[in-house]
């Protein structure tokens, strides 16, 4: 098959769930011999088109800010938009799989669906509904729902990362087709060739080099200052506990100075981005992975870490899809958004010991569900049944 991915940001220059998804299936897809490509914005330099992991990469604009004041850039999706078209128009796909968000490219997928007779699939890692008030406010939140159903309604062969998602793409539209629930996934293999890593913290004992971790990007929505609250209450208890924050994002600078004048500085690791065989050692290395979001589409993060053998800490909230993949008392915790209910489930995983062993063997069971070579064998039977 010939298979065309759409979304703006790529890996490995921009680090998250719908990035990493495209990649590990684009590779294992152009492994059995299928022609892959991947349009998105040019990361890069050098060529607009070019080989990369045996997929063709195509940079359909040049690379502009994918957050404004820390929300996503309309401009920069609506840009990606108007130059994809031309783009796609040059080829012809046997099916063309776009990840939903920003959904303007939606249109333009939709459009050369219809103009080149190309199967198309939408791939939906979040949706959004009245969460979209909360992001920009009661009137532009407005137009962000009238685009999210637009989408919806244009859709009619949809796959979710999550049934958490699934449900909520019922609930704002009738689509008019069959939704696909189609999980991310790990590499269980790599993962385990992996050994832990980190820096060591003076008074630190045991094996683990870090007691809590968090990954992912920095902002707003994940919530990562309540965590560090969590850290100063833990201080009381714990006096070196060491958290590691594994990412980068708009909220870096105000959550330096947050633990700063929390007087945690000594025990937070603001540690950036990391390459994906770091992330995973640092994972390894740590008690507890805590994930204070209270919006996530499916929480990769969350099955690395149970494929680490870690236990997850997450948190009770509407739009956050990793708390599905949390069972509360046996591979973690889902606790309320609050530092002080952070900070017991958390204390709970330091205080176990003798339970340790038994829930990182459930964390582990739980993540063989995931792994990618599963997965590209179910994707693409919904793209040649599609």
């Amino acid at each position: 098959m010939k298979i065309a991915f759409v979304y703006d940001a790529v890996y490995p220059w921009i680090k998250g769930g719908a990035e990493v998804r495209i990649h590990e299936l684009g590779k294992r897809l152009s492994l059995q011999g299928h022609e892959v490509h991947l349009f998105g914005i040019k990361w890069w330099e050098g060529e607009d088109v070019f080989q990369y992991e045996g997929m063709t990469l195509h940079g359909v604009c040049k690379a502009r800010n994918l957050y404004v004041n820390g929300r996503r850039s309309i401009s920069e999706a609506l840009v990606f938009a108007v130059r994809l078209f031309p783009a796609l128009m040059r080829e012809r796909f046997d099916i063309i799989d776009v990840s939903v968000f920003p959904y303007f490219s939606c249109f333009t997928v939709k459009a050369i669906s219809i103009l080149k007779k190309a199967p198309a699939v939408f791939t939906w890692h979040e949706v959004w509904g009245d969460y979209w008030y909360e992001y920009l406010g009661k009137r532009q939140g407005f137009f962000g729902i009238v685009i999210e159903t637009a989408v919806a309604k244009i859709s009619k062969n949809n796959i979710a990362v999550s049934d958490w998602t699934k449900r909520r793409l019922e609930a704002i539209v009738e689509t008019g087709g069959e939704i696909a629930v189609l999980p991310n996934g790990v590499d269980l293999k790599l993962i385990s060739e992996i050994k832990p890593a980190g820096q060591v913290f003076a008074g630190n004992q045991g094996d683990k080099i870090y007691d809590i971790i968090f990954a992912g990007r920095l902002i707003k929505e994940k919530n990562v200052n309540v965590l560090i609250k969590a850290v100063s209450l833990l201080k009381e208890g714990f006096p070196e506990i060491c958290c590691c924050i594994v990412g980068d994002g708009p909220e870096r600078k105000s959550l330096e100075k947050l633990a700063q004048e929390l007087e945690v500085q000594e025990n937070m690791k603001f540690e950036g981005f990391q390459e994906y065989r770091a992330l995973i050692g640092k994972i390894k290395a740590s008690k507890v992975l805590v994930l204070p979001s209270s919006r996530e589409g499916f929480g990769m993060v969350v099955i690395e870490a149970f494929a680490c053998g870690v236990p997850v800490v997450t948190v009770r909230e509407k739009y956050n899809a990793a708390q599905g993949l949390v069972e509360d008392g046996v591979d973690g915790f889902v606790v309320r958004l609050d530092e002080r209910e952070i900070a017991e489930a958390v204390k709970k995983i330091f205080e176990k010991n003798s339970e340790n062993k038994k829930t990182s063997e459930a964390a582990f069971n739980k993540a063989k569900k995931y792994d990618w070579n599963e997965i590209v064998e179910n994707i693409l039977l919904k793209y040649e049944n599609g």
